[in-house]
């Protein structure tokens, strides 16, 4: 069984949804935490804020078969130091585990690119392109 984050209630997943800093946030599939990422504008390369993020995994997940955008929702959390936007990251994913996480969902598709790797990620097979 897969533990929710609590605190405020999530909102629904949208490619307007969340603030223009950094910080970390949760996606939610039907009520459970499946995925925790981060966004740091501060320090990385594609300087991404958390409504950026978010709106990339809403488009993500709007090009999909077999999800609908209506049982996805999120909550975040802004941070002013970008340190602690990482650590927070490392520290939650390591706590809730999510499903997600590691699935090929996220910017890194594991295996993707290496020399005789045709692999197929867990998130594609589940939830392939339309």
């Amino acid at each position: 069984m897969v533990e929710k984050l609590e605190g405020s209630p999530s909102l629904p997943l949208t490619r307007i949804v969340g603030p223009q800093a950094s910080g970390i946030y949760a996606l939610y599939y039907k009520g459970d935490l499946v995925y925790i990422g981060k966004a740091s504008k501060g320090t990385t390369k594609s300087k991404r804020t958390l409504r950026a993020r978010l709106a990339e995994h809403a488009t993500k997940i709007g090009g999909r078969q077999n999800i609908k955008m209506e049982d996805m929702s999120c909550r975040y959390l802004t941070l002013a130091s970008e340190w602690w936007v990482f650590a927070a990251e490392f520290a939650l994913i390591t706590h809730y585990r999510p499903t997600w996480n590691e699935s090929g969902f996220g910017s890194k598709v594991p295996g993707k690119g290496r020399p005789g790797t045709h692999r197929v990620s867990r998130w594609n097979e589940l939830y392939p392109p339309r």
